[in-house]
């Protein structure tokens, strides 16, 4: 039990440091740029582009639904997205399920509304080493111009940061 618990604090320290390393590190990211394409299937078949949210605060999330705090921010993330959706705040869950089934029933059980893609090859998709994710869940903040300005926040920090991008014209 010991052991268990041991493991457990010690993969908390790591997603924890890698967490305030990447906000340490912002670096300088446009979703415009052609060398970072996200174009993937959704639930329905079809597919969404990143760059089809153009003049909105977005939010680029990464997930699975094998991941406790994945599936814990889905919580969080529903709330920000019926509070700010129509001010023009969006979010993009990419999911790097290897099973489409597992992700759909996720999906569903989180009552998940916002566009979500998957990228069905886990660790090894090509949009989660384009995007660095070392760790689940993985977030990047956008503003209206698509400029990477925020990685990784934490509940109250993302609202407050939400707010303050939705009021900039």
């Amino acid at each position: 039990m010991r052991q268990k618990l041991r493991q457990l604090f010690l993969w908390v320290a790591c997603v924890f440091t890698l967490s305030v390393q990447a906000q340490q590190t912002l670096p300088d990211v446009n979703y415009n740029d052609p060398r970072l394409p996200l174009r993937l299937p959704t639930v329905k078949g079809d597919s969404i582009s990143l760059t089809s949210f153009k003049g909105k605060v977005v939010l680029l999330d990464f997930w699975a639904s094998w991941c406790i705090p994945c599936r814990n921010s889905n919580k969080d993330l529903r709330k920000l997205y019926a509070a700010y959706n129509k001010q023009g705040f969006e979010i993009l869950g990419v999911s790097l399920d290897e099973e489409k089934s597992d992700w759909e029933k996720a999906v569903k059980k989180d009552k998940i509304t916002w566009p979500q893609v998957i990228d069905n090859r886990g660790w090894e998709a090509v949009t989660a080493v384009q995007w660095n994710v070392q760790a689940l869940p993985t977030s990047y903040l956008f503003n209206k111009k698509g400029q990477l300005v925020a990685m990784n926040l934490e509940r109250e920090e993302l609202e407050q940061k939400i707010k303050e991008l939705l009021a900039t014209p």
